[in-house]
């Protein structure tokens, strides 16, 4: 008779617990609410090195940046690293339109034999 009661007992608890598994599922796929990518980072911190504090650190300031930008981190470094390039970008776009005004300066001037 106790062995049915734990068997019972044991059934009831596994369903309780797939009944919550499945409404976390289901509210994370539905609705997209949980930020699971913010959440990844810092739980993989913390299995990897078993640092707490490291991963509690890195979800903070994932945190931070999203309430300031309204980027996650990841968006906010890869915008940085596009403006960087659009920049270099501009910047040779740039030397090459100086260097060509600069030559056909010299062809009217006729400077072309002066080594400057």
């Amino acid at each position: 008779m106790e062995k049915n009661k734990q068997i019972k007992y044991g059934l009831i608890m596994f369903l309780r617990g797939a009944k919550i598994f499945t409404l976390l599922i289901s509210f994370l796929f539905l609705t997209g609410f949980i930020p699971i990518f913010s959440l990844l980072g810092p739980s993989f911190t913390a299995l990897t090195s078993g640092n707490i504090y490291k991963a509690s650190a890195q979800l903070i300031i994932d945190q931070s940046i999203k309430k300031t930008t309204g980027k996650n981190s990841l968006m906010h470094v890869k915008n940085e690293f596009d403006k960087k390039k659009n920049k270099d970008e501009f910047n040779k776009e740039l030397r090459l339109l100086v260097e060509k005004r600069i030559k056909m300066t010299r062809k009217k001037l006729k400077l072309d034999n002066i080594i400057q």
